[in-house]
């Protein structure tokens, strides 16, 4: 330590052994009028995995249960959560000691959804804007989004590993994320990009959703495997993370989602998953 130091690490160059900021925070802040207790991401290692599905359904569950939720949808370029929930307003605009915010959509039983789809004119409307734009808006629908008393808020991020992920890891207080995936053979070599990340981010891992995971006949009952037996329980196993519901191929599910009424799919598939959160 110097003899003159200050104690004001943040605007010191020296590499003491006193220093008490080791490193920068890029969190972004929420606006004083906003509130948000948790947030739980929702990952997959690749697309068309139903990850927009689990994310409404785990904020559905979580909302019957009396928790105000929310869904941040950061899947800028494919987003799908309003089409779920049959939500087609514009986002409005409110303004709170001199700052400019929008306000999200709410969904009929309560829950607050934000969306790039709720910003177009038309929901065909292609976003088309590279990766640093796209992140800059995921940035935004935190910190200048009006989230009022949230207890779960869930992100939808979209697949990979890319620049969205990375910026909802660092610029959101993220308490854990679920990755969603579905029983094919290369799923181990997916669910593992997914895990290193979140590892490499020191973000817990609260479980794995098998999405597709079998077709039920309607008259004997029987499970059919439609994409090859499940290898889901053997990759939990090696990364040693719980399988939290594993959600069966239904035509009513599908036909609901594209009604948008996904909030009145009445399943218990995520009961494990609901109570991992709430602990």
């Amino acid at each position: 330590m110097s003899e003159n130091c200050t104690h004001d690490c943040g605007s010191c160059g020296e590499n003491c052994g006193s220093r008490t900021q080791e490193q920068t925070s890029f969190l972004e802040k929420l606006h004083p009028a906003s509130s948000v207790k948790k947030v739980i991401g929702v990952v997959s290692g690749k697309g068309g995995v139903g990850k927009s599905l689990v994310t409404s359904l785990l904020a559905v569950k979580m909302n019957s249960k009396g928790y105000r939720t929310a869904i941040l949808d950061a899947d800028i370029t494919g987003p799908s959560i309003p089409k779920a929930f049959g939500i087609g307003e514009e986002v409005g605009m409110t303004q709170i000691d001199g700052a400019n915010l929008m306000v999200p959509a709410t969904s009929s039983t309560g829950i607050q959804i934000m969306s790039a789809n709720l910003l177009l004119e038309h929901d065909t409307d292609p976003v088309i804007w590279r990766g640093p734009v796209i992140a800059g808006a995921v940035k935004q629908f935190w910190s200048e989004t009006l989230w009022k008393d949230i207890d779960y808020m869930f992100v939808d991020m979209p697949p990979g590993t890319g620049d969205v992920p990375l910026t909802v890891f660092q610029s959101l207080p993220v308490s854990g994320i679920v990755i969603v995936t579905s029983p094919q053979e290369l799923v181990s070599m997916i669910v593992g990009k997914a895990v290193n990340m979140a590892k490499k981010m020191d973000i817990p891992i609260l479980g794995i959703v098998e999405n597709m995971s079998y077709l039920e006949c309607p008259d004997c009952g029987k499970r059919i495997a439609v994409f090859g037996e499940s290898h889901i329980d053997d990759v939990a196993a090696e990364y040693e993370i719980p399988v939290l519901a594993k959600i069966p191929i239904q035509p009513r599910t599908a036909k609901m989602v594209d009604e948008g009424s996904v909030e009145y799919l009445e399943e218990d598939w995520l009961l494990e998953a609901v109570e991992k959160l709430e602990k």
